[in-house]
């Protein structure tokens, strides 16, 4: 049994193509197409699943400016989702802001916004 079966396919491929160097080109190219779209796909798809693991699609506003302990600047109309809470830390993700997401006191939310503990849920 012959192991050039292969190699017959290979070199009768780049034949076809003009040289090996094409043949090599043509495989690195269409390995980066596919990987690209791979890659696309896959971002598609975790932004789906991250949004719908939103625990609230609610949107609140700031009401008046503040600075948490944590050192977080909440301006008076900044609008934020409450993305998990864990008894009084609430991480929030501010709306139009890159450095996301940010751990801020409840009771501080509950104070300075439109934000209830028991809205979220």
């Amino acid at each position: 049994m012959s192991n050039l079966g292969g190699y017959q396919l290979l070199t009768t491929f780049a034949k076809k193509v003009g040289v090996p160097r094409n043949l090599v080109a043509l495989i690195a190219g269409g390995g980066a197409i596919i990987g690209g779209l791979a890659v696309k796909g896959g971002e598609r798809l975790w932004n789906k699943v991250k949004s719908k693991e939103n625990k609230s699609d609610a949107v609140y506003t700031i009401m008046c400016d503040a600075k948490s302990n944590e050192g977080v600047f909440l301006r008076q109309g900044d609008k934020y989702r409450v993305l998990e809470t864990d008894e009084d830390a609430v991480l929030i993700e501010l709306l139009k802001n890159e450095n996301n997401p940010y751990f801020v006191s409840q009771y501080l939310l509950e104070n300075i916004s439109n934000y209830n503990k028991n809205s979220d849920k």
